[in-house]
């Protein structure tokens, strides 16, 4: 495992809770090491070494209740403070509004959600980044009895997994979640406009998440990231800093994959941002 030295960070506090979470969710590690090397550095392991001592993780998550007093669509909701909260790890369908138009699914997520939770008391969690960089609050939210809506949408279909590192806590049980509903054919699952289209036919027309199939035929790395490569006009990018989710991107090579999400498009060339295995998937 690699090492890191807290002098890359700013903020030397912030530095060791980033560290410390990214190996917690890259090794699923029950312990996080600490040692300090002969010119005074500070470094960060999952692997025990002479002279390193164990940093103790709490098991406690905390939980910080309030009043939800709307329902954006149906992975955004406003506090009685006017926060904005996003739901960690997934993504629903966008409602139409004057910024986006409506996609298959949209109004249902938000009907749901409203009913569960509009005008009612939750409770967030949050994760190692607590706001994205729309100063939203990035959190996990629970309903009094427990049930955790983030997950809930997953199993009913109504939204897919975007996990974006660092923020992973629960990321396995929101990944057998959406394979569950996958499964069972329900929601986005089983709506026509979300089925598998082949990633080489993109177009101008291709807007929104959606499901890609095909076969990467070659690898380019550049200082920011890996890419795997379809034709000349289509790509799917890496970046560096999440390369330690994946495995080697040469087992991609010469296999059908199905890769779930946005396309963006420069001029006449296609290509999609992928930040968790999650969502590049070997059929």
């Amino acid at each position: 495992m690699q090492l890191f030295s807290k002098s890359i960070f700013k903020n030397a506090l912030y530095g060791v809770i980033l560290l410390i979470g990214y190996f917690w969710h890259a090794s699923n590690a029950t312990e996080i090491y600490r040692t300090e090397n002969s010119q005074g550095q500070i470094l960060y392991s999952d692997v025990a070494t002479q002279g390193s001592d164990a940093v103790v993780i709490p098991d406690q998550n905390y939980r910080y209740r309030h009043k939800v007093v709307s329902v954006i669509d149906g992975d955004t909701i406003i506090l009685e403070n006017d926060e904005r909260v996003r739901l960690l790890g997934i993504n629903t369908p966008e409602i139409e509004n004057r910024y986006h138009q409506g996609e298959p699914g949209g109004e249902k997520a938000k009907k749901w959600l409203i009913t569960q939770i509009q005008g009612k008391q939750a409770y967030l969690e949050y994760d190692i980044e607590q706001r994205d960089k729309y100063k939203r609050l990035l959190a996990h939210v629970f309903l009094e009895d427990g049930e955790h809506l983030n997950i809930a949408l997953l199993e009913a279909g109504l939204a897919t997994l975007s996990l974006i590192p660092p923020n992973l806590r629960y990321a396995q049980q929101m990944i057998n979640a959406q394979q569950q509903a996958e499964s069972d054919d329900i929601g986005i699952w089983s709506m026509s406009e979300y089925q598998p289209r082949p990633i080489t036919r993109m177009s101008k027309k291709s807007r929104g998440w959606n499901r890609y199939q095909g076969e990467p035929k070659s690898i380019k790395r550049s200082r920011k990231y890996v890419r795997l490569i379809f034709n000349d006009k289509v790509d799917v990018r890496i970046p560096i800093k999440n390369l330690y989710l994946f495995p080697k991107m040469e087992s991609y090579l010469g296999k059908q994959i199905e890769v779930r999400g946005w396309a963006s498009r420069q001029k006449a060339h296609y290509s999609i941002l992928i930040r968790h295995p999650s969502v590049l998937i070997v059929l």
